[in-house]
């Protein structure tokens, strides 16, 4: 494609005849400030934020939908353009709900860092009313008086996600997001998945705040609380307390946990193992005795919702194992104290998770077992992060301590689950061990490695061709799904995880102020779990001498009686809403 040429600012850019302005601005490390804008997902050009002058045209123009012209020389900051973007910003201040102090997004703010920038003191114009009452039901909690319009969310909702669970109503002044019929999200297709805070510039969206739940049960002397962390978890943490990102703090991160009090520090690393366990003698069951294939994984909530509401006839699919959170809490409630000597009533189980419908998770009523919640309290990334900061600990500064014993190690294999493909490359490290008998050395699977939305690939196993393929992202589910239900595409086995890039980009990690660097952010934080699993010296689950050791004094063998009562679940036809 060939080039323009253009001025901005005084700088001459060349660049393809397809970019933007905007596009061209930041090629040339000129910052343009956007608000509604998200480059190929959002691109309205409804909050003009980002106006421009251009010499010669008449009225300033948004710069993320304006085509670059051979020869135009732009403006960024004239006094007409700062002027008119403060005006504009006064505008969206006057009906936005500004009790930052108390919001869950202070100092971590788009419009906040925006008003300070653009050196907005006093707001003018007569605020109006909050558009609607604040939506406290479930995981994702939404406060529509702080909403600027953008419309990020409805995007990521529909055109991402493929949930549509909220879009735009009404008009005028009136215009506001919401559910159809103004319900609850809970009441709706909501899978919970977080993707709308991640994306959200204010504190519209937020997940729920369970860490009080967290203090009263850890001040409460007849509770043993024990704590588990998702491997995506210790990769990202780091970022809030101002580490640069993908630097693995999984030793501090131990050692912070120890120090809030709880009784015992554990690894979800350790129950992620158990899951390949059970899963991938599931999958062997099903291949050799002719049961319902493809098998699809069952480690992601939100997409476990989204198949139950759109996608029942895939139920059977479904793999029966519980997810990773799910089937430490149910051993912690069952091995643990057994082992321990402790009542089972007793223990209170908190996961700390890259994912907000882990929260939603933890309250399904079909997992349950003997009467026992597996999980008492999840909660997010950046919860976490509020509790570290709370109790004063000085994070930076912290010594590196390990998990404790008898659920606190994992494999290699474990912390790959973080990323999209890793489920699925852990699966097949212990599947082919098993179906060839032998300890194979080349175990990595780098063709269902990457950020692409759908992956399929062949691995042979012996004399077996595994047909694989791997999804992030509901919305590339559906497209996958929609492929087999034509009879178009056939696997043996699925990976399907509800967020783009997996759990290293799930709803509850830390929140990315500059979208434009989201890309790159998942890239690192993907290299620094493969870096993990690259140096750990045990790579494959069924290695894991914890997990050797839970059958041998309790489970017996994989897929037993014992360990589906314990380990295994069932799903529910939820139908369309």
């Amino acid at each position: 494609m060939s080039n323009v040429t253009l001025k901005i600012d005084g700088i001459e850019v060349s660049v393809p005849k397809d970019y933007t302005i905007l596009q061209a601005a930041r090629q040339a490390n000129i910052e343009i400030p956007t608000l509604c804008y998200l480059q190929g997902l959002n691109e309205p050009a409804s909050c003009r934020i980002c106006v421009v002058e251009v010499e010669g045209w008449r009225g300033l123009q948004p710069a993320c939908v304006t085509k670059v012209v051979e020869g135009i020389v732009v403006k960024t900051a004239s006094k007409v353009v700062r002027e008119t973007r403060k005006g504009i910003l006064e505008l969206i201040l006057a009906n936005h709900n500004r009790e930052c102090l108390s919001c869950t997004r202070n100092q971590n703010c788009e419009l906040q860092k925006m008003s300070e920038e653009m050196g907005v003191g006093e707001v003018y114009y007569q605020k109006k009313a909050a558009r609607a009452a604040m939506d406290k039901t479930g995981p994702v909690v939404r406060d529509t008086s702080k909403c600027v319009l953008c419309g990020r969310c409805v995007s990521v909702c529909s055109s991402v996600q493929n949930v549509d669970a909220i879009d735009f109503a009404h008009r005028g002044p009136q215009t506001s997001v919401t559910t159809p019929y103004e319900e609850k999200l809970t009441a709706r297709n909501c899978i919970n998945c977080g993707q709308c805070i991640k994306v959200c510039p204010v504190g519209a969206l937020s997940e729920r705040d369970d860490t009080d739940l967290v203090w009263a049960a850890l001040e409460n002397s007849e509770l043993n609380v024990v704590v588990q962390t998702a491997p995506a978890v210790r990769i990202a943490l780091g970022e809030e307390f101002g580490l640069p990102v993908g630097t693995d703090v999984e030793g501090k991160m131990v050692t912070a946990l120890k120090k809030l009090g709880f009784d015992k520090v554990f690894d979800t690393n350790f129950s992620a193992d158990l899951t390949i366990m059970e899963e991938g003698t599931e999958l062997i069951s099903r291949i050799n005795n002719g049961g319902k294939l493809p098998l699809i994984t069952s480690c992601s909530p939100g997409w476990i919702k989204f198949c139950e509401h759109k996608y029942p006839d895939f139920l059977d699919n479904l793999s029966s194992c519980k997810s990773p959170q799910q089937m430490f809490g149910a051993v912690a409630k069952s091995y643990y104290p057994e082992k321990a000597g402790i009542d089972p009533k007793k223990v209170f189980v908190v996961s700390v998770m890259p994912c907000t419908a882990k929260k939603y998770e933890a309250d399904r009523e079909e997992l349950v077992v003997d009467e026992l919640k597996d999980i008492d309290v999840a909660i997010t990334t950046r919860e976490l992060a509020k509790m570290i900061k709370q109790a004063g600990i000085q994070f930076t500064d912290l010594a590196d301590s390990k998990a404790d014993s008898m659920m606190g190690e994992g494999t290699g294999a474990a912390v790959i689950f973080a990323n999209t493909g890793g489920v699925m490359e852990a699966a097949i490290r212990t599947v082919a061990d098993i179906l060839t008998g032998e300890d194979l050395k080349d175990i990595d699977y780098i063709a269902v490695r990457g950020q692409e939305g759908i992956k399929e690939a062949s691995v042979n196993i012996g004399d077996l061709e595994l047909k694989v393929a791997v999804a992030n992202s509901t919305g590339a589910a559906s497209k996958l799904l929609d492929k087999i239900r034509a009879g178009e595409s056939t696997y043996h086995f699925i990976e399907i995880m509800g967020c783009a890039g997996g759990c290293i980009n799930g709803g509850g990690q830390p929140i990315i102020m500059d979208k434009s660097k989201t890309e790159e952010v998942k890239q690192l934080r993907t290299a620094g779990i493969y870096n993990k699993d690259k140096n750990n010296p045990k790579r494959k689950s069924h290695k894991n001498e914890e997990i050797q050791k839970l059958y041998a004094e309790y489970l017996d063998k994989p897929g037993s009686h014992k360990a589906h009562h314990i380990l295994h679940t069932h799903y529910v036809n939820r139908g369309i809403k």
